[in-house]
């Protein structure tokens, strides 16, 4: 990663570490920090004990690396910025000013759209499957079909999700949540001949029941579902009055019993 500045000198190089971190590819994940934020010891609690050559790391990272080392020492303590900026980097984006840079990245879909047909190319964000490092890698996160997904690039795969943690994408979406899209009950039907293939059609009508005492239940309860209204309240009711009906019918044999 160092050779796209072999022609710098040091002062030039530790100058852009942040601008050239961003600007790297395969770093088009992150956001970049605020100096601020970065100089504020709170912020990076802990951090030191996480971190090879923490100061050193940190010094490189703020502009104020001076160590005179050689090659191997270099590359080393490069590694340990990396990857304290990329722990820095999933507690800055779950406050005010991170949020608002994510959602610019989210909004030009920097981080992909959704593979899935039925979501019309819908904006991803990353996520991380665990807050602790060096376990998973970096997947997408869907909105809409509420689904996670790797990344397109290899380059992407690579990247540690502790870089982006659990809980940033949920906050995401609790904090704007106008960006929230209708859910969409839209499934792919396997057809032969137009015809519906029998276990998979068994399948949808399984799922379609489900959803239906789902929103049922809801209903009854003035929670509102977020799917889109493709089962009407009018469907729903019906179903409730036949259920009646059937509740209905069987108690009349008990009824005709204690009249007996």
């Amino acid at each position: 990663m160092m050779d796209e500045f072999a022609s710098e000198s040091d002062s030039d190089y530790t100058s852009y570490w942040r601008d050239w971190f961003i600007s790297s590819r395969g770093n088009e994940y992150f956001c970049e920090i605020d100096e601020d934020y970065l100089t504020d010891r709170f912020n990076l609690t802990g951090l030191n004990t996480e971190v090879q050559y923490y100061q050193y790391a940190l010094d490189l990272i703020t502009d104020v690396f001076d160590l005179d080392c050689d090659d191997e020492m270099r590359e080393t303590i490069e590694k340990s910025a990396r990857h304290l900026y990329g722990l820095i980097h999933a507690r800055y984006i779950v406050t005010t000013r991170g949020l608002a840079k994510m959602l610019d990245k989210y909004k030009k879909a920097d981080f992909g759209k959704c593979p899935r047909v039925f979501c019309h190319s819908h904006p991803l964000l990353p996520m991380g499957q665990t807050d602790i490092p060096h376990q998973k890698p970096v997947k997408l996160y869907c909105v809409r079909c509420e689904d996670v997904y790797n990344p397109k690039s290899s380059r992407h795969g690579a990247i540690d999700g502790a870089y982006f943690g659990t809980s940033f994408h949920n906050i995401m979406f609790q904090v704007y949540p106008a960006l929230v899209p209708p859910k969409s009950a839209d499934r792919y039907v396997p057809r032969v001949y137009g015809f519906k293939v029998h276990a998979s059609a068994a399948l949808i009508r399984w799922q379609n029941n489900q959803r239906s005492d789902m929103l049922r239940r809801l209903r009854k309860l003035e929670i509102d579902s977020g799917f889109k209204e493709e089962i009407g309240d009018e469907d729903l009711e019906e179903e409730d009055e036949e259920e009646e009906d059937l509740d209905l019918e069987a108690m009349e044999p008990d009824a005709m019993h204690v009249l007996g």
